[in-house]
């Protein structure tokens, strides 16, 4: 009998210690920041699973969190599928996102939604799928993610930050909350130890936040910004 290996991970690339990140995670895509890679198996996003995003709020910034590794997928389609608000075009435009690449779908039904995305998915054809759904069942998010399987594609699920609570066939979990002039970035699940704690990620700003015909303060009022100002959507 053949003596095993001194590190078990030499059996397979898929096999990882719990105290040690995940190598064997196949294709990842950069995320466009150091901090950010670090913390990830496989040093960027997984493709060919889902990825889901816990926002505590739409548009706190998850879009511009996404923007490097949408922007670099080559001229393949990025497809929409039933997020809170319109897309606004300039403000994607200016994360470099091209409204030539981008597909939006309005499904009238939640399951016209994860049937689209199931389709979509499982044609391997478009570079990334992001699918808004506030509320899902389980056998749903396994077939989600079965469907990823099957394709090299970014798949993001974004769901409210409450459903952080229940269970989830993701193989990476990220909440998201706004921070001063960034995004903090809470790794809840991934194939490795827990993370030490949040990452603080600094955002480019949209298009609107650079216009010259900005707000002017005025005398006395402190001038508030909500997340949803500051995000690549239409309110």
């Amino acid at each position: 009998m053949s003596a095993l290996p001194a590190n078990v991970e030499q059996i397979h690339p898929a096999l990882w210690r719990a105290s040690q990140l995940a190598r064997g995670v196949g294709r990842t895509v950069a995320t466009g920041d150091d901090a950010r890679s670090a913390e990830l198996p496989g040093k960027g996003w997984p493709v060919g699973t889902m990825i889901e995003l816990l926002p505590q709020q739409s548009g706190v910034g998850e879009l511009r969190l996404l923007a490097p590794a949408l922007a670099t997928a080559g001229q393949r389609q990025i497809v929409l599928i039933d997020p809170p608000q319109t897309p606004n075009v300039q403000g994607l435009a200016y994360i470099g996102l091209s409204a030539d690449r981008l597909m939006l779908l309005r499904p009238s039904r939640s399951a016209d939604a994860l049937w689209s995305a199931e389709q979509v998915l499982r044609a391997g054809t478009c570079a990334a799928v992001l699918l808004w759904q506030k509320h899902i069942r389980q056998e749903s998010l396994r077939r989600l993610q079965l469907a990823a399987k099957t394709a090299e594609t970014l798949f993001f699920m974004v769901r409210p930050l409450p459903q952080a609570a229940d269970p989830s066939p993701a193989e990476l979990r990220l909440a998201l909350r706004p921070a001063d002039e960034a995004l903090s970035v809470e790794i809840i699940k991934r194939r490795g130890p827990a993370a030490a704690g949040p990452v603080a990620i600094a955002l480019r700003p949209s298009a609107v936040l650079l216009s010259p015909h900005g707000r002017t303060r005025r005398p006395g009022r402190e001038l508030v910004v909500r997340p949803q100002e500051t995000e690549v959507f239409h309110a």
